[in-house]
């Protein structure tokens, strides 16, 4: 087995179990991240990402397959199922993973997501109607990012 395969198969296993530490030791220092949500990030900020998304997980699971990985790239599939704690609704959300491997860690990560189809499971209604809009998906996106900045504070 390719020893990215086996990065990428430690970073989910991590993530399975809510060890984001063990997540963050597979990124380089300076890794670069985004999702549909995170736009942005690099370094401790990524590591910081899933160290506060760990915390607040409700009634958490997930699976992930698909890993293929060379020397350079990788890519996988995963599914978290969770609580989403600011409404108590249960969301199930279906991420494509790309990666770029740099001295054996992971350098960059981008996930991919149908951001609309999270909004709708949610916001409920006000995802379905509007989550499709600039106007909801910068809301959620600056509602994430002061999560963040808060928690990395609180640090």
């Amino acid at each position: 087995m390719h020893p990215n395969v086996i990065l990428l198969t430690s970073f989910y296993t991590a993530f399975q179990r809510l060890d984001a530490d063990a997540m963050a030791a597979c990124y380089a220092p300076d890794v670069q991240f985004s999702d549909p949500v995170f736009r942005s990030l690099q370094g401790a900020e990524a590591a910081d990402m899933w160290r506060m998304l760990t915390n607040r997980a409700q009634n958490f699971s997930l699976t992930f397959d698909g890993i293929e990985a060379d020397d350079k790239s990788g890519r996988a599939h995963w599914v978290a199922t969770y609580t989403f704690s600011q409404t108590g609704r249960t969301i199930v959300n279906d991420i494509h993973a790309s990666f770029v491997f740099r001295d054996g860690k992971i350098w960059r990560h981008v996930d991919r997501f149908d951001l609309w189809r999270w909004a709708r499971q949610a916001l409920g209604a006000k995802g379905w109607l509007l989550g499709w809009t600039p106007l909801v998906r910068n809301a959620i996106q600056a509602q994430a990012a002061k999560g963040l900045a808060i928690f990395r504070d609180k640090k």
